[in-house]
């Protein structure tokens, strides 16, 4: 951020209510109605500070009937206003912002009698917490219908993939070239039995024949100086019908913001890994992007499943 945006930034933020209306609005998304309830101020003034808060991107709304719902935009957050929101909101211990959170229960619960809970978050579902309906929730009772047989885990970094797959394998073996993450891992997954974590290298795989029935290599390849190689060790450690599965950013030019994260490339096009996946000896079932972020720089992710023959 240059000079100019930090000082409208602190400008949007060195408002009280404005304060206010972000702390709430980060919690739930509310109405102007259901903000004015809860502020006790003026519905007209609530209309102001959101103005305000929109034109500086940090709030967003969407429309559900008549109504218009207004929640914190901190998916566009750079990491320096990330910084900033985070330290004024853990060094502020404000009567009003208690009460305001006390108020929120009530207007929330008032809003669930007058309509119930799928009608007020419809189409925008995904975004909403619901008791026992979360992405790891859907995971793990999704995952039983899967038999991977025998899998490497490439670049598995601390074992959260391996924990929730490898139960349902048959073998599991996990693969990182970080002494200290291996450690993670391996304490991570010490009560599974058919797990295996070892220290190496992408591009010089530690098997001398193919036996794995599924090679996983999630965000593995910003991190491997010779992508093409890595990928033909996925492929060489397979038996026949089995199946690389692989994500990655998309192209970019986002360097200053990956650097800090150790990539040592700027992604990959499909054009390029589907030419990786074939000169290895795969055949190329799905190549193409499946998300883009909503916060910037909007880095598009690509997966890549191939199965050798």
């Amino acid at each position: 951020m240059d000079l100019d945006a930090w000082s409208a930034c602190l400008r949007v933020l060195a408002d009280p209510t404005r304060v206010r209306l972000l702390a709430l609005l980060e919690r739930e998304e509310l109405t102007v109605a259901e903000l004015s309830a809860v502020t006790r101020l003026a519905q007209p003034r609530v209309s102001t500070h959101l103005a305000k808060l929109k034109e500086a991107d940090l709030v967003r709304d969407r429309r559900a009937g008549v109504s218009a719902y207004y929640r914190f935009n901190e998916d566009n957050l750079e990491a320096a206003e990330r910084a900033l929101w985070d330290a004024l909101r853990s060094g502020t211990d404000d009567p009003l912002l208690r009460q305001d959170a006390d108020r929120l229960t009530e207007v929330l619960a008032s809003r669930s009698a007058d309509q119930n809970w799928a009608d007020s978050v419809a189409g925008d579902m995904e975004r909403h917490y619901s008791p026992g309906r979360t992405w790891e929730a859907l995971a793990r009772a999704a995952l039983p219908m899967l038999a991977p047989g025998d899998v490497l885990d490439v670049a598995s970094g601390d074992g959260v993939l391996a924990e929730l797959l490898a139960p349902h394998a048959k073998r599991y073996i996990c693969i990182d070239s970080s002494s200290k993450v291996v450690l993670a891992a391996s304490e991570r997954l010490r009560k599974l039995d058919h797990v295996e974590v070892r220290e190496g290298d992408m591009q010089q795989l530690p098997f001398d024949k193919p036996q794995f029935d599924l090679v996983l290599m999630m965000h593995a390849l910003t991190y491997a100086e010779k992508p093409a190689l890595a990928i033909a060790e996925a492929a060489r450690v397979l038996r026949r019908n089995g199946q690389l599965l692989l994500t990655c950013l998309a192209k970019h030019e986002h360097k200053a913001a990956v650097t800090p994260y150790g990539h040592v490339n700027l992604g990959f096009s499909e054009k390029e890994l589907r030419k990786y996946a074939e000169k290895a000896g795969l055949t190329v079932q799905v190549c193409e992007v499946v998300t883009r972020e909503k916060r910037p720089p909007h880095f598009e992710v690509l997966t890549l499943l191939a199965r050798k023959a």
